[in-house]
This record gives structure tokens, C-alpha cells and sequence, in this order.
């Protein structure tokens, strides 16, 4: 019984069912699980800055070679960009076959709540985008918490410390030191995330309420049986091309995809991924630089959701589309599904700037959405979480830099468990 009680995937499950009971039975509680969802990802989001400064660092400086640093970046990129092009294609296909829009009837979402999310998706300039990537104040970046800036100065650091031979090599067994103490505050972190769970699906239930799911049942079946089968046919083939296990990499990270199903986050195990990946045989070079790369460009299951969710509109609003125009939703989502960061709420502003730029209906139709835009949330950070790592492995294997003994060891049933007793 004690051995049971102590496994955190057991903690987590315990925790959202729980939480789904509460919202039921409590819907005002829902503030106040909002706030205790939004401390632990807090807590986990004070650490993903430092930690992928430190790993990024670290991997070029043992790597000491640029030009592979570039052809580990250039691979990733390529993959994330013919990934997500498949997701977008599947999304589509299936909201084609399953019509999960026709004879649906809903009622008229409040316009006024998506004001802001409209606000934000006009704003979004992909030149500047990519521009952006260049932080002019490098402080600025680590207190906001940007990804791709700390990436790119991550690189330049770690470039810069290569170059100092021996006289750089206190300075790596510092920051090797930072790093340890790190991961071991995030050990502490991971602790309490059943109770970030718990308030992750409690305010979820108790803010939107299960009825809220009825009219848009539909939808949200044919999502979630989307990422469904693009995890198990589209990414299970590329781990079997890749040979490696996809049903043993997902019980290797089941605690992480229950964190992320009571968060709705794919931020809130950000940097537990990372040490996973290492952990599991890819090389801290190739870890540091895919997984935060892939946050930003490799989102697997929010392309999914934009896909299905614009075919859902037009066959709502009886918007006849042909087939030039979904092979231009196609085009347009190539691009503005790399703008989507691994936060709640980000997949709708996306969805907002794409209905913008492809102007085939009134944007504010969008307000339909917002009441199972949370719920289907969990689908879209599960997919991305899990494509994220799955990258990380066939990067690290293109480059030899994976290490089947750690693999197999990290696989076994007995790792699995220890690590989970262990709270990480």
C-alpha cells in the first residue's frame, strides 16, 4: 500500500479526479484553483530560463564544434517543419471525413472574452517573429521567460566559452555544479504537482462546467481521436523507422503526460523533459537544443487543433470551402502554428491571427470555442510534449549521439518506478 501511495503517477491521478469532483460539486472553487494551478507553474516556470541556459551551455562547450551545433539545429527544423505539416494535413482530413461541425447547432459565444485574444492575434507580425529571436537586452529575456532569446544567446555563450580551451574549464565546472543544484530544486518542485493538477482540472471543471462540453461533443471527439491516432501511426511509425519503442517512451513519461493533462500546460514539465531526455540516452547537446527549440516550432497537437478547428467553423456557419482554399488554411497554418508557445490559451490567439490572415469569416465566430477551448488544451499539450521528446530521439540518434545502454536501463520497469517513488 505505502509503495502505491508514494508513485507519483498515482499522486497525479488521484489529484485530477479529485479536482474533476470538486469543480463538479464546487464550481466557485474554480478561483482559487486557479491560483493554486498557476503557483506550480510558476514555481516550474522560475526554473525553465536557467535550466535551458546551463544545458545549452554546457552541451556546446563539451561539443566544442559549431558546425554541429548548426546541422543539429538545421535537422531539428527540417523535422518539426515536415511533422507539423503532417498534423495539419491529418487535422484537416479528419474534420473533412468526420463533418464534426454539420448540424451542429450552438449557442453564440460572448464576443466581448475574445477581444483580447483578437487584440493579441492582430498584433502578430511573422517577420517580426523571427526578428525577435535576437534579444536586445539579455536580462530582459530571462525575466520574461523567452525561450528562443535565451536559446540564441545560450548558443553565442556556449560558442564563446569553447573558444577559451583550458582556461574555460572552471567556468563549465561551475555552471555543471548550477545545473545539479537546479535539477535538485526542481526534485523539490515536482513534489506538489498533484496539488498543481488538482487546481489545473478543478478550476477547468468549475469555471466552464461539464455541460458546457455537450454541444461541442462532437469537436472535441474528433480531436482527441486525431492526436490519438497521430501519436499511434504517424509517430509510432517514426520510432519504429528509428527503432526504438513508442509504448515504452510513453511509460517512461507517464508522470509528465498526467501533469500536463491536470495543467493543460506543456510548460509545467518543460524542464523535467529535458532531464528525461538526457536521462533516457540523448546526448545534453542535442537535448538543449531541440526541446526548447521545439516549444516554439514542433507543436504537433495545437496544428491539429487549428486545423480541425477552422474546417469546425466553416461547417458551423455553412461556409463552403474548395479545395484551394484548405490547401491555403494549410499554408497559412504552416506558418502561424509556429507562433504558438507551450502555454494555455496560446493555441486560440493562434486561431484568431490565422481566421485574420485567411479572411474567410468574421473572426469573433471564434467565441463559440472558448467554453472547450480548455478541455481541449490537454490534447494539444499531451501531442506536443510527446513529439517533442520523440524529436529530441531521432535528432540525438541522426547524430550518434544517443546511448542505447542508458535507454534500455531508463525503459525498465524497476527505473521507471524508482524514479517515480523518488517524486522525479
Amino acid at each position: 500500500m505505502k509503495h502505491i501511495l508514494s508513485n507519483l503517477t498515482f499522486q497525479v491521478l488521484v489529484a485530477i479526479a479529485l479536482g474533476i469532483l470538486v469543480g463538479v460539486l464546487h464550481p466557485g472553487f474554480a478561483s482559487y484553483a486557479e491560483l493554486i494551478s498557476k503557483s506550480f507553474i510558476n514555481m516550474i516556470s522560475m526554473l525553465i530560463a536557467p535550466i535551458i541556459f546551463f544545458t545549452i551551455v554546457l552541451g556546446i562547450a563539451h561539443m566544442g564544434d559549431m558546425k554541429k551545433v548548426g546541422r543539429v539545429g538545421g535537422k531539428a527544423l527540417l523535422y518539426f517543419e515536415i511533422v507539423t505539416t503532417l498534423a495539419i494535413v491529418i487535422g484537416l482530413v479528419v474534420a473533412n471525413l468526420l463533418k464534426p461541425g454539420v448540424g451542429v447547432n450552438v449557442p453564440a459565444g460572448d464576443v466581448s472574452k475574445i477581444a483580447t485574444y483578437t487584440a493579441q492575434a492582430g498584433e502578430i507580425n511573422w517577420l517580426e517573429f523571427i526578428a525577435h529571436i535576437i534579444p536586445k537586452n539579455i536580462f530582459e529575456a530571462f525575466t520574461k521567460g523567452e525561450i528562443l532569446q535565451i536559446l540564441f544567446f545560450a548558443i553565442l555563450f556556449g560558442y564563446g566559452l569553447s573558444k577559451m580551451g583550458e582556461a574555460g574549464h572552471s567556468v563549465i565546472a561551475t555552471f555543471d555544479k548550477i545545473s545539479k543544484v537546479l535539477f535538485n530544486i526542481m526534485k523539490v518542485v515536482m513534489r506538489v504537482a498533484p496539488i498543481g493538477a488538482f487546481g489545473g482540472m478543478a478550476f477547468s471543471v468549475g469555471k466552464y462546467g461539464l455541460g458546457t462540453l455537450l454541444p461541442m461533443a462532437k469537436l472535441m471527439g474528433a480531436v482527441y481521436l486525431t492526436c490519438f491516432l497521430f501519436i499511434f501511426v504517424v509517430l509510432n511509425g517514426i520510432c519504429r523507422y528509428y527503432k526504438f519503442s513508442l509504448w515504452q517512451y510513453l511509460k517512461y513519461i507517464r508522470q509528465e503526460i498526467l501533469i500536463v493533462l491536470g495543467t493543460s500546460s506543456s510548460e509545467s514539465v518543460l524542464p523535467s523533459m529535458m532531464k528525461k531526455m538526457e536521462d533516457i540516452g540523448c546526448d545534453k547537446s542535442v537535448v538543449g537544443l531541440v526541446i526548447p527549440t521545439g516549444y516554439s516550432f514542433n507543436l504537433d497537437g495545437t496544428a491539429i487543433y487549428l486545423a480541425m478547428a477552422v474546417i469546425f467553423l466553416t461547417q458551423v456557419f455553412n461556409i463552403d470551402l474548395t479545395l484551394m482554399q484548405q490547401i491555403s488554411i494549410m499554408a497559412v497554418l504552416m506558418v502561424t502554428s509556429k507562433g504558438a508557445a507551450g502555454v494555455t490559451g496560446s493555441g486560440f490567439i493562434v486561431l484568431a491571427s490565422t481566421l485574420t490572415a485567411l479572411k474567410i469569416m468574421p473572426v469573433e465566430h471564434i467565441a463559440i470555442l472558448l467554453g472547450v477551448d480548455r478541455f481541449m488544451s490537454e490534447a494539444r499539450a499531451i501531442t506536443n510534449m510527446i513529439g517533442n521528446g520523440i524529436a529530441t530521439i531521432v535528432i540525438a540518434k541522426s547524430e550518434n549521439e544517443f546511448d542505447q545502454a542508458k535507454y534500455l536501463k531508463a525503459i525498465s520497469p524497476a527505473a521507471i518506478e524508482k524514479a517515480e517513488e523518488e517524486h522525479f
